[in-house]
């Protein structure tokens, strides 16, 4: 005996047509195509969001190296000074410091050129 599965089928296709929803075209509405392009779209999702991980750091890396170099450090030099004297804060902080709290940048600019 035949088990046509009629509300499991229209599930699955809904919920893809769903996930399918603001897309152009047949991508939106017809069943083979818009499977296609959910499974793709989904696939830029994931590797987006590790490539948003790396162009974050890149940002911050730039945004001490210039304003490092307002101090006459360059980046390198900025980082393995606050290495040498034990500062351990992370490349996020010290971008939002360089930004938000010139002043505190500028001790941890002297911390970094002294050692």
């Amino acid at each position: 005996m035949r088990v046509r599965g009629g509300i499991v089928h229209a599930r699955r296709r809904r919920k893809i047509l769903k996930l399918a929803k603001g897309f152009q075209g047949k991508r939106k509405s017809c069943w083979r195509i818009a499977k296609q392009a959910v499974i793709k779209a989904r696939l830029h999702m994931y590797v987006s969001r590790k490539l948003r991980k790396r162009n974050m750091r890149r940002l911050w890396q730039i945004r001490i190296g210039a304003a490092a170099r307002e101090y006459g450090l360059s980046y390198s030099k900025f980082i393995g000074g606050l290495r040498k004297a034990g500062v351990a804060i992370n490349r996020k902080v010290l971008a939002d410091l360089a930004i938000h709290d010139p002043e505190a940048f500028a001790e941890l600019c002297e911390v970094a050129k002294n050692v």
